[in-house]
């Protein structure tokens, strides 16, 4: 498909757009209504089964070595998803975890200055210190006058989940280095889907050791209309129809065009969260909350007040 740099995006594309950012921002709510009604690791093991089938029997795998599917699949699916479910099964919102999952932004510029050697910039230290701010002011702001606190352990999972997004990310970018060195074009559907045989079986041990077989059985024998609705959702909303379709426009745009929309994935997370849950956060969480992305937006896009300011630096 080829990459169409000079265009506008079509009313279309960004319509899916959109789509997809609703779509990830409710995610957060549906794995909270999900959570009601089945044990964290076991939500996260029904998710990926489904998403692995019957999607493996019509999608081509990844034309790259199984040690990236394996990689991939156990940072997401077991670091990124294990590690979110089980914070928000102890006390994370909903709504506040859409958006520290957005500081995965910040670790992937870590890793990637540690690991793939590339260099800091300037704005991209200040994002990360504005972030790293907003991140403290959510952690320790307890809640009061019927706003949310947030357990340590679930804030620190969830930053477990961001850090392991971000890890994700870097095996992407070696597979994809891998992929062009063979004259080949990794197609993240095709990652996704065959990635995904990867989780269950590290979750579903995850699961035995939190909860007795015996609970688990009766968890999958006595799903309710929410929770299949939540393991349908999670697995074909969220993970087919979002990854693929923003695959696709990241396919056909440059990213430059594509990218800045995901920051509105926050925006329709605590929008879900408080229509759906009646999650309501405090001033400081919210503006916390926006200083976070400020930070991104900062770190991540050449804004032209910030290249002024930096340009004798950066």
């Amino acid at each position: 498909m080829r990459i169409i740099t000079n265009e506008k995006m079509s009313k279309k594309d960004i319509g899916l757009a959109f789509l997809v950012v609703i779509v990830w921002g409710a995610n957060f709510t549906v794995i909270k209504l999900g959570l009601a009604g089945v044990p964290s690791m076991l939500l996260a093991v029904l998710r990926y089964v489904l998403t692995a089938f019957p999607a493996i029997f019509f999608v081509s795998r990844p034309t790259i070595e199984w040690k990236y599917c394996i990689a991939y699949g156990l940072a997401v699916g077991v670091g990124q998803f294990g590690c979110l479910f089980y914070a928000m099964d102890i006390g994370m919102p909903a709504g506040i975890a859409s958006v520290i999952l957005q500081s995965q932004a910040f670790f992937t510029i870590l890793f990637g200055a540690v690991l793939l050697k590339e260099p800091l910039k300037t704005r991209q230290i200040i994002g990360l210190i504005i972030a790293s701010l907003g991140l403290y002011l959510i952690g320790t702001n307890g809640g009061s006058n019927g706003t949310l606190s947030i357990p340590i352990g679930a804030f620190s999972l969830s930053l477990l989940a961001a850090a392991s997004w971000s890890g994700s990310n870097i095996v992407i970018r070696y597979a994809v280095a891998r992929a062009t060195s063979k004259g080949q074009k990794l197609d993240m559907l095709s990652l996704v889907v065959w990635s995904s045989l990867v989780p269950p079986i590290p979750l579903m041990i995850l699961a035995l050791m939190f909860d007795t077989p015996e609970t688990l059985l009766h968890s999958i024998t006595n799903l309710n209309g929410i929770s299949i609705f939540a393991v349908l959702y999670l697995a074909f909303f969220s993970t087919l129809f979002g990854y693929g379709t923003w695959s696709r426009l990241l396919a056909r745009y440059s990213t430059g065009r594509v990218a800045p929309l995901s920051l509105l994935v926050p925006v329709t997370g605590l929008i879900t969260a408080g229509l759906v849950l009646g999650e309501k956060l405090s001033v400081l969480q919210l503006v916390a909350g926006l200083v976070i992305v400020l930070g991104i937006v900062i770190s991540n896009f050449d804004l032209a007040p910030m290249k002024f300011l930096l340009k004798a630096k950066d």
